[in-house]
């Protein structure tokens, strides 16, 4: 296995018929640590936009359970693409987080920009600090597995390309972002539980919190009124993270899978996890019994 196996692997998968497939190598083998981070930023993205920082807030999950909230999301996540829409894992995980939604009054327009974020920042994140950016054939199967997810989740009007997606995620956040004191709380959050993350654990805080800041855009950190990081700072975060990808690049291809359950952010599991617990529920809901561990 050269470091272009799995590159070569998906281009001979089809992007329409195999896209779950194709985006499962690429999270699991190509990109987790990539993929990881740049969704995390995707979902940082989200707080920005008021009416979507506000609800969070209100719920508490993201600010006084950030770690629960922060594995919940990616197990859940994690949990459909690792064994595939009509799997019954698949299909518990897609209920639970469609029965989260269903709680709360959200928007179509906020549930399709969230999708889009799922789809352009890895792209944007890959293109500037992965070991190698996404093929076109890789763009699109993207945009195919999460256009079926956004179907699963009941969204209307989803994009049908990933430049459809891109438009809609610029022209969204163009309109829509700006300060909202929840957003911030969150935001703020969030970035606390970064800290906390290996191999950030190691450092101080307050260095953690800059060098996040610096790979976010002006726009976005004007939405949380922080402050612009210098262009010295930018440097140095934009360059530390091309450094890790020139030594990616030169490491062989994963022979192993690395799904989200096994990465060490994710905290909140130790004994295990049934999938049908995960996320949140109504006062008073009576669980259904958990298996004794595992996925």
């Amino acid at each position: 296995m050269d470091r272009y196996h799995w590159s070569r692997r998906i281009a001979q998968l089809d992007a329409v018929d195999d896209a779950p497939e194709i985006y499962r190598i690429l999270f699991a083998y190509e990109f987790p640590w990539d993929l990881n981070q740049a969704l995390s930023f995707a979902l940082y993205r989200t707080y920005a936009v008021p009416s979507i920082g506000a609800l969070l807030a209100r719920t508490g999950e993201f600010t006084h359970r950030t770690q629960k909230r922060y594995d919940d999301t990616g197990l859940i996540l994690d949990t459909i693409l690792e064994h595939g829409f009509g799997s019954a894992s698949g299909r518990t995980a897609l209920r639970r987080m469609n029965q989260m939604h269903g709680s709360y009054d959200i928007a179509q327009d906020d549930l399709r920009y969230v999708l889009s974020t799922f789809v352009v920042v890895p792209m944007r994140w890959l293109d500037r600090w992965g070991w190698r950016a996404l093929t076109e054939h890789e763009r699109v199967a993207s945009a195919n597995y999460y256009r079926t997810l956004g179907r699963h989740m009941g969204i209307k009007d989803i994009p049908a390309t990933h430049r459809e997606f891109c438009t809609l995620l610029d022209d969204y956040e163009r309109e829509y972002f700006g300060y909202e004191a929840g957003g911030r709380e969150v935001a703020d959050a969030t970035l606390d539980l970064m800290t906390t993350f290996p191999p950030n654990n190691y450092a101080p805080k307050p260095v953690v919190r800059r060098f996040a800041r610096a790979l976010m855009d002006d726009p976005l950190l004007d939405a949380f009124g922080y402050p612009h990081p210098t262009r010295v700072e930018r440097g140095l975060a934009s360059g530390g993270l091309k450094a890790r990808a020139a030594i990616v690049r030169r490491m062989p291809p994963r022979s192993q899978p690395k799904h989200f359950r096994q990465m060490s952010s994710m905290r909140s599991y130790p004994q295990g996890y049934s999938v049908d617990h995960l996320g949140t529920f109504p006062p008073g809901t009576t669980l259904p019994a958990a298996p004794s561990a595992g996925a």
